[in-house]
């Protein structure tokens, strides 16, 4: 079964959502989370080719995944975490490939068509690209 699940997190309430589910997931399957978290501002997307300092975004992102990883290590978990930096999308299928997970699970908001558009398709694009199972839960917003 599952061995080694990415989750993408967002830094929203979506988050506790997704890892709700996959928490029970990975108690059952013994798997392992990694938690990516995407940082896709200007400097993010052009740290590398600019050789920029990290931005203030990304130290905050850096500190909120390390938080999520110590409230998910409370549950008996194993937990690693990664910032990357750029598209999303592209970044959570080249760091799914890389670290040869076995499955992404994610949470989704339900757009529809303008929507999705104008947010970019994250999910669309992950679930459509992806070598691996894609598994997606729809967070409601409360």
């Amino acid at each position: 079964m599952y061995k080694h699940i990415l989750v993408p997190v967002e830094h929203s309430d979506a988050d506790q959502t997704i890892l709700a589910h996959v928490g029970d997931l990975a108690h059952m399957t013994s798997a392992r989370l990694l938690l990516v978290h995407v940082a896709d501002g200007w400097a993010a997307r052009n740290y590398d080719q600019l050789a920029l300092r990290e931005s203030e975004e990304m130290q905050d992102d850096r500190a909120y995944l390390e938080k999520l990883a110590d409230e998910v290590r409370t549950r008996g978990l194993t937990v690693d975490c990664r910032l990357a930096l750029g598209d999303p999308a592209s970044e959570i299928l080249r760091v799914a490939e890389q670290e040869q997970v076995d499955l992404i699970a994610m949470a989704t908001h339900g757009h529809r068509f303008l929507a999705d558009v104008l947010k970019g398709a994250t999910a669309d694009r992950v679930r459509h690209l992806a070598k691996v199972p894609v598994l997606m839960i729809r967070h409601e917003a409360k």
